[in-house]
């Protein structure tokens, strides 16, 4: 992986400046840009003891943290910073607040799952992921109307959140055993004009086809990938490991 340009790494540390690509994003160093943004050392003391554990649980970890000892307004200051891994951290540390009943935990992450950056709208679900993982059927039956928002991005977490295997993140065991409660949100982005949101339903597919092939055969079969140029790339990309076989 390339190395990062001194002034881009002292701009990122800094909290002046957004990753542009995942080195950038790998770059940082969360504790020392936790002392610029936030001044607390237990933030900074967190995010140092968490590095080694790589960059996901190091983002979760400063959630937890920011989560128990962050004032609201302070918090909402921090999901609308400047650099993508403090707004990052805010999802974190919205995504793990205490008792908070999974539909609103949920809709608290959408402006996350909206964020123009890509970074942000990747730790959007992997701050709730353990939640959905909790009530999966629940899960899914929340982000249904998403599917049908206008914005992509928001289409796209729906799917990404309840992945059978998902990246960086643990495993759905009810979906790996059984994926077909997930077709009521990948049915409706069947043909999705974007394609960010097409490789997610792809992705959700070929993540069901390593223990469901057969499902996943007769999902694709269903659709009409002739009749929609769309179709016919969800089904291409989702069948790839089944190709190989």
């Amino acid at each position: 992986m390339a190395a990062v340009p001194p002034d881009r790494l002292a701009a990122l540390n800094a909290g002046t400046a957004e990753a542009r690509t995942l080195a950038e994003c790998l770059a940082v160093d969360q504790a020392a840009l936790a002392r610029v943004v936030t001044g607390d050392e237990t933030v900074v003391r967190t995010a140092a003891d968490a590095k080694a554990l790589g960059i996901s649980r190091q983002m979760a970890a400063v959630g937890a943290v920011l989560a128990a000892s962050v004032p609201a307004d302070a918090l909402e200051r921090l999901a609308a910073h400047p650099s993508d891994t403090v707004r990052g951290w805010a999802a974190f540390a919205v995504g793990q607040a205490g008792e908070v009943p999974l539909e609103r935990r949920l809709a608290a992450q959408r402006r996350f799952a909206a964020d123009p950056h890509f970074g942000v709208r990747e730790w959007a679900w992997l701050a709730v992921r353990p939640f959905v993982l909790q009530d999966i059927g629940a899960a899914i039956a929340a982000l249904v109307p998403w599917t049908a928002d206008p914005d992509a991005n928001i289409r796209r977490f729906a799917v990404e959140a309840t992945r059978p295997r998902g990246v960086w993140c643990g495993h759905c065991a009810a979906l790996k055993r059984d994926p077909s409660p997930g077709l009521v949100l990948l049915a409706p982005l069947r043909a999705d004009p974007a394609r960010y949101v097409q490789d997610s339903v792809a992705n959700w597919l070929n993540d069901a086809a390593k223990t469901a092939p057969d499902w996943v055969r007769a999902v694709c079969a269903g659709w009409d990938g002739a009749g929609n140029p769309a179709t016919a790339r969800i089904i291409q990309r989702a069948m790839r490991s089944l190709s190989k076989g």
